[in-house]
């Protein structure tokens, strides 16, 4: 029996070897079969740029806002055509309570599926305020950037999502095989905070094919201007809503506008919510006061450590520069600004409305006035707990009258610097000369939390060469034609790609 007992663990273990070998040896016939495509690949790219280029143009002169209403199901049919185009053999259009979404698949008879994020919709715009028409996705120079496509919705995210759908392209126009199956997401709501997301993604046949992925990722220009790149391990959460004081809701002040000679003797609904809106923030405004609002832990020092070495390589008076400040809060020391806005939450008035507000003065009482607000959440707090608490803090300060409007929002999201996803950005940027740093989380949001919370529990997170910058800004832009070599264009964006799925796929 002992003999036996030996002879079947002598064979265990070969059997064990065998199937590693086995392993290794079809993990380097991928990174074989990937080295020896590339070229091909590559130069399809550059055949098809024109008209990869012309796809992304065409797209943004259709802009889908969801705030405005605004071509929704004709931004979800276009989103579908796109899939289709590029190679999604089943594509479907959702319905939602909201805006419609794009379910799609595409299946290369891979061993491994990879999940994909995207949004179709894009934010406001004022053409006044912009240098180059929003919708003719001109291409100009940008002295020190390039040539650059100037657009609504050209980083944020049309131009990413769309060098990713010309990766698609070029694969199969190569005459090569995808080396991995793709399961997509799209939803027109992301800029209004996703409120119907989980209407997509919790449909069944949706979240069956999630499930089989290694995890989600939305493609993205993740290069700063100097050619750095981060990898990001998650996204802070986000509440969009409306604080409304109104003389109809108060029982004070008018129920329409009237003179302002009145205010002598009659309440204003703007200075009500001004007073409520000053209980929220310390006196200075940077510091959250709501009572019993979620508190953030502490950021770790694994967080701290990324933070130290990723700015390291940027150059404190170049980002001053690029958001047009001269001091952080506080007059905090470069790394303890970044380490604020990665572990702190927010609450951010994004307009203030109420009254006239055109050319001159106009002598009026508003009846009513409106805060925008943006919460931004860190992991450990929860949309439902962060409004639960603001509603909570305006009653028990006595402002039961001031309307709480939620409009959309979700969870912050986070993922593991070991998930497959993760690990394979890494390798793709270091085989490609780059020295990306891992980054706890992004100070902005996506519903990642969707894909990262069960039932699915997947990592998510962002990838993509190229630079743009401007999001939501006017005069948006998405790099195409680089001046500074260690910053990709957009068929250097393409390409990164094409090499972030074959390395998937081993």
């Amino acid at each position: 029996m002992k003999t036996s007992r030996l002879v079947h663990r002598h064979l265990a273990r070969q059997i064990c070897a065998a199937v590693a070998s086995a392993i290794l040896l079809a993990g380097s016939a991928v990174a074989v079969a990937a080295k020896s495509d590339r070229a091909a690949i590559e130069r399809e790219v550059t055949r098809q740029h024109d008209a990869s280029v012309k796809r992304l143009q065409d797209w943004i002169a259709l802009p889908s806002i969801a705030a405005e209403h605004l071509n929704s199901r004709e931004g979800a049919e276009y989103m579908a055509k796109l899939a289709r185009e590029a190679g999604f053999q089943k594509v479907d259009i959702l319905d939602t309570d909201g805006k419609p979404g794009v379910f799609a698949t595409l299946d290369a008879g891979a061993s491994k599926t990879v999940g994909l994020y995207f949004m179709y919709d894009v934010k406001q715009y004022d053409p006044a305020e912009w240098t180059s028409p929003p919708l003719e996705a001109r291409i100009v120079d940008k002295p020190g950037v390039g040539k650059v496509l100037v657009g609504r919705g050209a980083v944020n995210q049309k131009g990413p999502e769309s060098a990713f759908l010309a990766a698609l392209h070029a694969i199969r126009d190569a005459g090569r095989k995808l080396p991995v199956n793709l399961v997509l997401v799209a939803e027109g709501e992301e800029e209004i905070g996703s409120p119907h997301i989980g209407q997509l993604v919790h449909r069944p046949e949706v979240e069956a094919a999630l499930a089989r992925t290694l995890g989600v990722f939305m493609p993205a220009a993740s290069q700063s201007i100097e050619g750095g790149i981060m990898v990001s391990l998650g996204a802070k959460g986000v509440v969009e809503l409306e604080l409304v004081a109104s003389g109809e809701k108060w029982g004070r002040g008018p129920a329409k506008d009237i003179h302002s000679s009145l205010k002598a003797m009659v309440d204003s609904p703007a200075w009500r919510l001004v007073k409520a809106l000053d209980t929220l923030v310390s006196e200075d405004g940077n510091t959250i006061a709501i009572d019993n609002y979620p508190v953030a832990p502490p950021i770790s020092a694994e967080e701290k450590a990324m933070i130290a070495a990723a700015i390291a390589e940027r150059d404190e008076a170049v980002t001053k520069k690029q958001y047009g400040v001269s001091h952080w809060i506080d007059d905090l020391p470069f790394q303890a600004a970044y380490e604020r806005l990665v572990s702190q939450p927010t609450i951010n008035i994004e307009g203030l409305v109420g009254g006239y507000t055109g050319p001159g003065g106009k002598t009026v009482l508003p009846h009513r006035a409106v805060a925008k607000i943006d919460m931004r959440l860190v992991p450990g707090m929860t949309m439902d707990g962060a409004v639960a608490a603001l509603k909570a803090h305006l009653v028990k300060r006595g402002y039961t009258d001031i309307e709480v409007n939620v409009s959309g929002g979700y969870d912050p999201t986070s993922s593991s610097a070991k998930a497959r996803l993760i690990q394979a950005q890494v390798s793709v940027l270091k085989r490609d000369g780059l020295k990306p740093m891992l980054w706890p989380r992004n100070a902005g949001s996506y519903p990642g939390f969707v894909f990262t919370n069960p039932p699915l529990s997947l990592a998510s997170g962002h990838f993509g060469l190229g630079h743009g910058s401007g999001a939501h800004a006017p005069d948006e832009y998405y790099l195409i034609e680089s001046s500074n070599p260690a910053v990709r264009g957009y068929d250097g964006a393409v390409m990164s790609f094409v090499d972030y799925l074959y390395e998937l796929a081993r």
